[in-house]
Protein backbone atom coordinates (compact mmCIF):
# COMPACT_ATOMS: atom_id res chain seq x y z
CA UNK A 1 0.00 0.00 0.00
CA UNK A 2 2.84 2.37 0.88
CA UNK A 3 4.53 1.68 -2.49
CA UNK A 4 1.27 2.37 -4.31
CA UNK A 5 0.88 5.69 -2.49
CA UNK A 6 4.48 6.69 -3.30
CA UNK A 7 4.02 5.67 -6.95
CA UNK A 8 0.78 7.64 -7.27
CA UNK A 9 2.40 10.73 -5.70
CA UNK A 10 5.32 10.40 -8.14
CA UNK A 11 2.95 10.12 -11.13
CA UNK A 12 0.89 13.08 -9.90
CA UNK A 13 4.09 15.13 -9.60
CA UNK A 14 5.13 14.19 -13.13
CA UNK A 15 1.72 15.17 -14.53
CA UNK A 16 1.86 18.49 -12.69
CA UNK A 17 5.33 19.27 -14.05
CA UNK A 18 4.17 18.62 -17.63
CA UNK A 19 1.08 20.78 -17.10
CA UNK A 20 3.10 23.79 -15.91
CA UNK A 21 2.38 27.07 -17.64
CA UNK A 22 5.07 28.32 -19.97
CA UNK A 23 5.85 31.97 -19.25
CA UNK A 24 9.30 31.99 -20.87
CA UNK A 25 10.61 34.71 -23.17
CA UNK A 26 13.62 34.28 -25.46
CA UNK A 27 14.81 35.58 -28.81
CA UNK A 28 12.56 32.91 -30.37
CA UNK A 29 9.47 32.72 -28.18
CA UNK A 30 6.92 34.10 -25.80
CA UNK A 31 5.31 31.28 -23.83
CA UNK A 32 4.50 28.31 -26.06
CA UNK A 33 4.49 30.40 -29.25
CA UNK A 34 7.66 30.57 -31.38
CA UNK A 35 8.72 32.70 -34.32
CA UNK A 36 8.18 30.65 -37.48
CA UNK A 37 5.56 28.40 -35.84
CA UNK A 38 2.95 27.38 -38.40
CA UNK A 39 -0.46 28.96 -37.93
CA UNK A 40 -2.18 25.60 -37.43
CA UNK A 41 0.19 24.67 -34.59
CA UNK A 42 -0.41 28.06 -32.92
CA UNK A 43 -4.17 27.60 -33.24
CA UNK A 44 -3.90 24.41 -31.17
CA UNK A 45 -2.78 26.57 -28.22
CA UNK A 46 -5.24 29.40 -28.86
CA UNK A 47 -8.15 27.08 -29.65
CA UNK A 48 -9.31 29.66 -32.19
CA UNK A 49 -8.67 30.69 -35.78
CA UNK A 50 -5.91 33.27 -36.16
CA UNK A 51 -6.24 36.08 -38.69
CA UNK A 52 -3.50 36.39 -41.29
CA UNK A 53 -2.21 39.89 -42.04
CA UNK A 54 -0.67 40.74 -45.38
CA UNK A 55 0.87 43.89 -46.75
CA UNK A 56 3.17 46.58 -45.43
CA UNK A 57 0.39 48.47 -43.64
CA UNK A 58 -0.55 45.44 -41.56
CA UNK A 59 2.75 44.48 -39.83
CA UNK A 60 1.58 46.00 -36.56
CA UNK A 61 -1.83 44.31 -36.56
CA UNK A 62 -1.96 41.45 -34.07
CA UNK A 63 -4.24 38.67 -32.96
CA UNK A 64 -4.81 39.13 -29.23
CA UNK A 65 -4.85 35.67 -27.68
CA UNK A 66 -5.44 34.63 -24.10
CA UNK A 67 -2.80 32.23 -22.79
CA UNK A 68 -3.56 31.13 -19.22
CA UNK A 69 -5.10 34.49 -18.35
CA UNK A 70 -2.37 36.58 -20.01
CA UNK A 71 -2.57 38.33 -23.40
CA UNK A 72 -0.07 37.66 -26.18
CA UNK A 73 -0.16 39.56 -29.47
CA UNK A 74 0.52 37.32 -32.47
CA UNK A 75 1.08 38.42 -36.06
CA UNK A 76 0.65 35.66 -38.66
CA UNK A 77 2.04 36.25 -42.14
CA UNK A 78 2.46 34.35 -45.38
CA UNK A 79 5.73 32.44 -45.69
CA UNK A 80 8.34 33.51 -48.26
CA UNK A 81 11.56 31.94 -49.44
CA UNK A 82 14.91 33.73 -49.74
CA UNK A 83 14.17 34.69 -53.35
CA UNK A 84 10.96 36.48 -52.32
CA UNK A 85 8.64 33.79 -53.66
CA UNK A 86 5.46 32.95 -51.74
CA UNK A 87 5.41 29.53 -50.18
CA UNK A 88 2.36 27.62 -49.09
CA UNK A 89 1.32 28.26 -45.54
CA UNK A 90 1.42 30.85 -42.83
CA UNK A 91 3.61 31.32 -39.77
CA UNK A 92 4.16 33.52 -36.74
CA UNK A 93 6.05 36.66 -37.72
CA UNK A 94 5.99 38.50 -34.39
CA UNK A 95 4.89 38.14 -30.76
CA UNK A 96 4.31 40.69 -28.01
CA UNK A 97 3.10 40.96 -24.44
CA UNK A 98 2.55 43.55 -21.74
CA UNK A 99 2.12 40.87 -19.05
CA UNK A 100 4.47 40.89 -16.06
CA UNK A 101 4.32 37.08 -15.84
CA UNK A 102 6.50 36.42 -18.90
CA UNK A 103 10.25 36.52 -18.15
CA UNK A 104 13.57 35.73 -19.80
CA UNK A 105 15.99 33.30 -18.16
CA UNK A 106 17.72 36.39 -16.78
CA UNK A 107 14.44 37.46 -15.14
CA UNK A 108 13.80 40.40 -17.46
CA UNK A 109 10.34 41.42 -18.64
CA UNK A 110 7.64 44.03 -18.13
CA UNK A 111 8.52 46.09 -15.05
CA UNK A 112 12.30 45.65 -15.42
CA UNK A 113 14.38 48.82 -15.54
CA UNK A 114 16.87 49.98 -18.16
CA UNK A 115 19.66 49.50 -15.61
CA UNK A 116 18.56 45.90 -14.97
CA UNK A 117 18.54 45.20 -18.72
CA UNK A 118 22.02 46.69 -19.12
CA UNK A 119 23.31 44.64 -16.20
CA UNK A 120 21.68 41.41 -17.44
CA UNK A 121 22.77 41.77 -21.07
CA UNK A 122 26.03 43.76 -20.88
CA UNK A 123 27.91 40.72 -22.23
CA UNK A 124 25.35 39.85 -24.91
CA UNK A 125 27.18 40.00 -28.27
CA UNK A 126 24.68 42.24 -30.08
CA UNK A 127 22.38 44.70 -28.30
CA UNK A 128 21.34 48.30 -28.86
CA UNK A 129 19.34 50.98 -27.09
CA UNK A 130 17.43 53.31 -29.39
CA UNK A 131 15.31 56.38 -28.82
CA UNK A 132 11.76 55.91 -30.17
CA UNK A 133 9.72 58.11 -32.46
CA UNK A 134 6.65 59.69 -30.85
CA UNK A 135 3.77 59.61 -33.36
CA UNK A 136 1.85 62.29 -31.44
CA UNK A 137 4.58 64.94 -31.41
CA UNK A 138 6.28 63.69 -34.61
CA UNK A 139 9.66 63.94 -32.85
CA UNK A 140 12.06 61.62 -31.11
CA UNK A 141 10.69 60.92 -27.65
CA UNK A 142 12.69 61.95 -24.59
CA UNK A 143 10.94 59.24 -22.53
CA UNK A 144 10.52 56.24 -24.89
CA UNK A 145 13.23 53.85 -26.04
CA UNK A 146 13.82 50.27 -27.24
CA UNK A 147 16.41 47.89 -25.81
CA UNK A 148 16.99 45.31 -28.56
CA UNK A 149 18.84 41.98 -28.48
CA UNK A 150 19.65 40.73 -31.99
CA UNK A 151 20.02 36.96 -32.42
CA UNK A 152 21.87 36.64 -35.73
CA UNK A 153 21.81 32.83 -35.60
CA UNK A 154 18.01 32.70 -35.29
CA UNK A 155 17.35 35.78 -37.44
CA UNK A 156 15.22 37.35 -34.71
CA UNK A 157 15.12 40.32 -32.34
CA UNK A 158 13.97 40.51 -28.73
CA UNK A 159 12.90 44.06 -28.00
CA UNK A 160 12.00 45.66 -24.67
CA UNK A 161 9.95 48.88 -25.03
CA UNK A 162 10.78 51.31 -22.24
CA UNK A 163 8.85 54.33 -21.05
CA UNK A 164 10.68 56.42 -18.44
CA UNK A 165 13.34 53.65 -18.33
CA UNK A 166 10.86 50.90 -17.31
CA UNK A 167 9.86 48.04 -19.63
CA UNK A 168 6.20 48.30 -20.66
CA UNK A 169 6.12 45.76 -23.52
CA UNK A 170 8.22 42.88 -24.85
CA UNK A 171 8.35 41.96 -28.56
CA UNK A 172 9.95 39.07 -30.40
CA UNK A 173 10.06 39.33 -34.19
CA UNK A 174 11.85 38.23 -37.34
CA UNK A 175 14.89 40.29 -38.23
CA UNK A 176 14.60 41.05 -41.91
CA UNK A 177 18.16 42.36 -42.03
CA UNK A 178 17.16 45.88 -43.01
Amino acid sequence: MKKLLILSMFLFGMIQSFAQDNFDISTLRIGPFTIGMKDKAAEQFTKSKLVVYNGPNEYNKKNKVNYNGEIIGITIMETWDDAGEKLRGYQIYSLSTTSKKFRTKSGMGVGSTKEELLDAYKNYPNFSVNQMWDEKTEKLSPTMSNFVLTDNDAGTNLSFTLINNVVTEVNVYMNEGC
